[in-house]
């Protein structure tokens, strides 16, 4: 390990996939221009934000990617499966539940997102409860095989799943322990959501669960609020926020996480100012215990469809250190490959690698020959 590689990452022989990612995968139904309520036809995506990091990886960066989730079997977990195949992640390690055939023992987690348009801001609507993701326990994956030699080199996963129910957050407790044990490298993005948390029956859910993974992370993404909200912290301490995009509480959140949790080598977060649904401010940080990484900022960036941004950032970040490129590097490949995914409709960047890098180097465009 060195000043421009915070991770000691697994060496790529002799390892299956290059990065496991451990949570829900939705069906996205998309209206398009028009809104939910009005819609009379629906396209159709699959998404969730463990998943989307190593659609990423994969389809953009090609990387070797799995994912870690669980479907109902009927149409609709098999039209999810086709489309998880179809970007090329590997489906293998899927836990398949028997439907009954109306939904009363599991079903298909569903997503129903308007883009938003001007000074329409984005709105999503979940249908989630009872999935089949929702009830994954932790004994459903055999994880000394998946980080054990053979196995994958990096585990992404992130609050969202951890929440889902308190049996995905001791399998999300359970995954980054396993994969601590094997030398694997962790990464969990906070993405707080307190509607899914205060479902919970122990109201110090979200303290307790986003503490015991972070203690075993390498690389933790969230801003001052997850920060605050999922580790114990009060974001009054950390300063207001001059302007939407400045760093300073994000920064002092990152920073006593940093400090608290001696495994954790890094903390990056994304910043975003939302005048409008179509044009966005967008930059990102991290934070190592080497030093600070900061992207240059996107003032005025025009937006088609929000959603996977930050996920698309953190497969960004990935990519680069799994390439030892190092922690500028990840920071400029992130936010550049969450540029582009926001330039495309659905949950990921139809995007290349030569792409990501013109972006990261200030070229909107790559010249075409």
């Amino acid at each position: 390990m060195n000043a421009r590689e915070p991770f000691s990452i697994p060496a790529e022989a002799g390892k299956r996939w290059d990065c496991a990612a451990l949570g829900e995968v939705m069906l996205r139904f998309d209206p398009g221009e028009e809104r939910i309520r009005m819609a009379r036809q629906f396209r159709v995506w699959e998404g969730g934000g463990e998943y989307n990091v190593v659609r990423g990886l994969r389809t953009t960066f090609g990387h070797r990617s799995v994912v870690l989730t669980a479907l109902p079997r009927n149409e609709l977990g098999l039209l999810a499966e086709g489309l998880i195949a179809q970007g090329g992640t590997d489906t293998s390690q899927i836990v398949w539940r028997d439907y009954d055939g109306i939904g009363r023992n599991t079903r298909m987690g569903l997503n129903f997102t308007e883009r938003g348009f001007g000074l329409r801001a984005a709105l999503g609507m979940s249908d989630r409860a009872q999935s089949a993701a929702a009830q994954i326990q932790p004994d459903e994956f055999h994880w000394d095989a998946l980080f054990g030699n053979g196995g994958t080199r990096w585990l992404h996963t992130g609050g969202i799943f951890a929440a889902l129910s308190e049996s995905t957050a001791r399998t999300a407790i359970a995954a980054v322990q396993a994969a601590r044990r094997h030398g694997v490298i962790v990464s969990y993005d906070l993405n707080y959501r307190a509607s899914l948390w205060n479902s919970h029956p122990d109201a110090d859910a979200a303290r307790l669960t986003n503490c015991a993974i972070a203690d075993e992370c390498d690389l933790l993404i969230g801003d001052e609020y997850g920060l605050a909200a999922c580790l114990g912290m009060d974001v009054a301490d950390l300063g207001v926020r001059a302007s939407p995009m400045d760093s300073a509480p994000a920064e002092a959140a990152a920073q006593r996480a940093l400090d608290r949790f001696p495994r954790l080598q890094a903390v990056a977060f994304t910043l975003r100012d939302a005048p409008a649904a179509s044009r966005n401010g967008w930059a990102g940080i991290m934070l190592t215990r080497h030093g600070r990484h900061a992207s240059a900022v996107r003032r005025d960036m025009e937006i088609l469809d929000r959603v996977g941004g930050g996920d698309a950032f953190v497969a960004g970040l990935i990519h680069a250190f799994l390439t030892g490129k190092g922690a500028q590097a990840a920071v400029d490949l992130g936010v550049a490959h969450g540029a582009l995914a926001m330039s495309v409709p659905g949950d990921n960047a139809a995007s290349s690698l030569q792409e990501v890098e013109a972006v990261a180097r200030g070229e909107a465009t790559l010249t075409r020959r």
